[in-house]
């Protein structure tokens, strides 16, 4: 295993860097051609089609626009900010028509790829015919996506509430369940992300997330993280503590238990294995609902299942969804029972754009192409070979703390020491930007912004894992 030097001197070049350089661990595709030239860099696979000519403003125009014009709370990513004006599959393209392989996919969103043709003609041709006509009035585009969806969730999770976004959808979930235990309290966990209104802001459990608004009636469980949680990988464990926050901290009854079966935002963090069903148990003893947020790791993403909770062993009271629904269209929702339902039927409940035709037949469109394309398949084929390789490099380089995740939802945490497992917030910043020069664009989260988010495409391929990986070994193998 390789050692990095300190943070400090994490951007100039040493002797040992050189030497590391002729130590890399190339794929078999690009062995080669390193062979005949060491310092060749990784070339992205081939890919056929060329975007035609950009014509609009420049990146520098559009960013001071941004600076002029819009909240100055967006920010973005690199030194350089990337200018992209196309986008296909699992390839994105910038002004020049430079081609970058996309291994963050808008954030978990885009599940099918960048403008995959089944879901734009859905689009387009639910567009000519019927844009908006509310859902006062009846079309067939909400109530087939809406049997479809239900149709790919277990036991009795047959209503579907349509949303415009995850946020709107945890909010209704939570208001759901305060609504029909009759109780306020809900339990989420430390380091997660659910939203940023006013209740999900509550949910949410990470400081830089979270304004100084009043946020009532949720308490913060030990996260079960198995790297760097107090209990490793004992889930049990960590299931005593919501157990003690319903004894200590509550009337004894909940409203609810939500979280993520992967944290997203919170790092790539796979919650530790028997942690949910004691979580579950506890809470439907305590009269409460139990809420999967799937916004992140369902529509197949997890690749071994369909749903991130369907890994645990467990079934939700309530589901949310969004990002991956709909291929990048804003779309979220809210499944739940029949029983569970009737509680808004207690005073009016609408949403103007929740349900449209147009994000309705894309997200129809977006599980027809997951089941035609067998997607699902081909992110636990890819993901597994995926993580394999980033294993691989974690036993290379000193840098890499932790490699987490299922399918393509995967995380890579860098520290400066394994022990204390000091987060490296320097050089995950230098690593993530001279990977984009390379051409491989990925993300970055967790708490201290020090981990790897890797969620492509679903139709990311074992050839654009080699290239990914390349990509970063390379990077790391110069510093």
């Amino acid at each position: 295993m390789q050692r990095f030097i300190p943070a400090r001197r994490v951007f100039s070049e040493t002797k040992s860097s050189l030497r590391w350089q002729q130590q890399r661990c190339f794929s078999q595709v690009a062995l080669k051609e390193v062979d005949k030239n060491d310092g060749v860099v990784p070339k992205m696979p081939p890919f056929d089609y060329s975007p035609p000519p950009y014509t609009g403003p420049s990146a520098a125009e559009i960013l001071s626009k941004r600076k002029e014009f819009l909240s100055p709370s967006i920010f973005h990513f690199y030194n350089k900010p990337l200018n992209v004006v196309d986008g296909r599959m699992q390839y994105l393209f910038d002004e020049n028509g430079r081609r970058y392989l996309d291994a963050f996919g808008g954030i978990a969103t885009v599940s099918c790829g960048h403008c995959h043709p089944d879901v734009v003609d859905a689009i387009v041709n639910q567009t000519k015919r019927l844009q908006h006509p509310t859902v006062l009035y009846l079309n067939h585009a909400i109530a087939d996506f809406a049997e479809a969806l239900a149709n790919k969730l277990p036991g009795n999770l047959k209503v579907v509430f349509f949303t415009n976004s995850g946020t709107e959808a945890n909010e209704l979930a939570m208001m759901i369940a305060r609504l029909y235990t009759g109780c306020h309290d809900i339990i989420s966990l430390r380091n997660a992300y659910h939203g940023n209104a006013a209740g999900t802001m509550g949910a949410t459990a990470q400081s830089i997330w979270k304004f100084n608004v009043i946020q009532s009636g949720v308490h913060h469980a030990l996260n079960p993280d198995p790297y760097r949680g107090i209990f490793g990988s004992e889930g049990e464990k960590y299931a005593k503590d919501v157990q003690d926050l319903i004894q200590f901290g509550t009337s004894g009854n909940v409203a609810g238990f939500i979280s993520e079966a992967i944290q997203g935002v919170g790092g790539m963090i796979e919650l530790a294995p028997g942690y949910l069903p004691d979580v579950y148990s506890a809470i439907k003893k305590a009269g409460g609902l139990c809420i999967a947020d799937e916004v992140q790791a369902g529509f197949a993403r997890t690749g071994s299942h369909f749903w991130g909770f369907e890994a645990h062993g467990v079934v939700p009271d309530i589901v949310t969804m969004a990002k991956g629904i709909g291929n990048g269209i804003p779309l979220g929702a809210v499944v739940t029972t029949p029983e569970i339902a009737e509680v808004l039927t207690r005073r009016n409940y609408f949403n103007t754009f929740g349900g449209n035709p147009v994000c309705a037949a894309a997200g129809l469109a977006v599980l027809n192409v997951i089941e035609k394309e067998k997607l699902q398949e081909n992110a636990f084929v890819v993901g597994s070979y995926l993580k394999e390789r980033l294993t691989a490099l974690k036993d290379k380089y000193d840098l890499i703390g932790d490699v987490r995740g299922r399918g393509l939802m995967l995380g890579v945490e860098l520290v400066t020491d394994h022990k204390l497992k000091t987060p490296a917030k320097l050089e995950t910043l230098h690593v993530m930007d001279q990977m984009k020069e390379i051409g491989v664009l990925v993300g970055k989260g967790g708490f201290y912004g020090n981990v790897f988010r890797i969620t492509p495409p679903l139709c990311f391929t074992k050839e654009d894992a080699d290239f990914f990986v390349d990509a970063m070994d390379y990077t790391m193998a110069k510093m």
